[in-house]
């Protein structure tokens, strides 16, 4: 799912006022359990809107003696 700055503006102010519903504005609604949800679903939603949640790749390199 692509999230918006819009999107973490919404969670941010869901925070700042202690509310675990969140309405958003394309009408999706989420009730998290607690803050904790909350604060690590915004790190997800602002890693992602920053473009850093690609895929990394790393290969093995072998020498032989």
């Amino acid at each position: 799912m692509a999230f918006s700055q819009n999107d973490i503006d919404t969670l941010k102010r869901a925070i700042a006022t202690g509310a675990l519903k969140v309405r958003y504005a394309d009408g999706r609604e989420t009730t998290f359990r607690s803050l904790k949800e909350m604060r690590e679903t915004l790190e997800m939603m602002e890693t992602e809107v920053r473009g850093e949640a690609r895929i990394r790749t790393s290969f093995a390199s072998f020498e032989r003696d």
